[in-house]
């Protein structure tokens, strides 16, 4: 439906167009016109907010991030009572991930309501919560990556720092650089979603699912003898291993977020700040080798 009025035009980053009419007898008249691109009747007396200013691709928008905004308001408040009654960096980079994840959410449903009252909107808002939502998911790869090596799991000094940093630094500039390709060089006319996008959005999905190789390879389950430790790094795999999608992050956010929570992270994480020595005795007792040895001597 197109919406005619009277002086001034409407546009994507056009306005006050005018049109030249060229009628008989060569008089031109000169016409101010304004266009806007609805869905629906102009002139009826009311109008679905959540379809009456976006395209077809983008119907839906407004409800999902609204949805998913109102789920991570709860996870986030629940994360922070959490990380008040257990500090430690492994929670810290968790809370920090997950409230750039909310705050992404936040700038994004901020532009769509805009867009929904105006057509417009406020583009910058929408570039800051991709790039909230950037900075989240590549807090999130590392938190895999030292989790993936058993720090505060299995052993409280980090290995293999170099690496870990590589892999890490890589994949956020890999995100980086895919997302100025799709603003810059894609044809946003031509390709509407970003996973529809045959070499961005597959380039993209694929960064993402790289996560789970070096999770795969850097944690080997076969060294550790605890059940409850070998539980956590089981349930740890499945909740990073749904990342796809909006709804799979979710996900993954709360599995990580049961999983450190203060009650249950005290089973497998190392997370005091004061070591007992009866406990270092225990694990000591609890290594490979020496149940070899006691069993020897049985």
């Amino acid at each position: 439906m197109v919406l005619v009025r009277q002086h001034g035009l409407v546009l994507p980053g056009r306005q006050g167009q005018r049109l030249q009419v060229e009628r008989l007898g060569r008089r031109r008249h000169e016409i101010a016109y304004d266009i806007w691109l609805v869905n629906g009747n102009p002139a009826a007396p009311s109008h679905n907010v959540f379809e009456y200013q976006f395209s077809f691709e983008q119907q839906g928008s407004l409800e999902r991030v609204l949805l998913f905004f109102l789920l991570y308001l709860v996870l986030a408040g629940l994360q922070v009572y959490a990380v008040m009654r257990q500090k430690h960096l492994v929670t810290r980079l968790f809370t920090a991930a997950l409230t750039l994840q909310l705050l992404s959410f936040l700038w994004t449903i901020t532009h769509l309501a805009i867009f929904a009252m105006d057509g417009d909107g406020v583009p910058s808002l929408g570039i800051v919560g991709d790039v909230s939502y950037m900075l989240s998911q590549s807090l999130f790869m590392l938190l895999l990556l030292l989790l993936a090596k058993g720090w505060a799991i299995t052993r409280t000094e980090l290995t293999w720092k170099p690496v870990l940093f590589c892999i890490w630094l890589v994949y956020s500039c890999i995100q980086i650089l895919l997302y100025v390709w799709n603003m810059t060089e894609v044809d946003v006319i031509e390709e509407i979603d970003e996973y529809q996008r045959i070499r961005a959005g597959s380039r993209s999905a694929s960064a993402r699912g790289d996560r789970l190789v070096p999770h795969g390879v850097a944690v080997d389950m076969m060294d550790e003898n605890d059940h409850r430790k070998l539980r956590f790094y089981l349930h740890f795999g499945r909740g990073f291993s749904a990342g796809i999608s909006s709804c799979a992050d979710f996900l993954a956010y709360a599995i990580i977020t049961h999983l450190l929570w203060p009650t249950r992270s005290q089973q497998y994480f190392q997370l005091q700040s004061e070591l007992d020595p009866g406990d270092e005795l225990e694990e000591l007792n609890e290594a490979p080798h020496n149940l070899q040895a006691n069993c020897r001597k049985v």
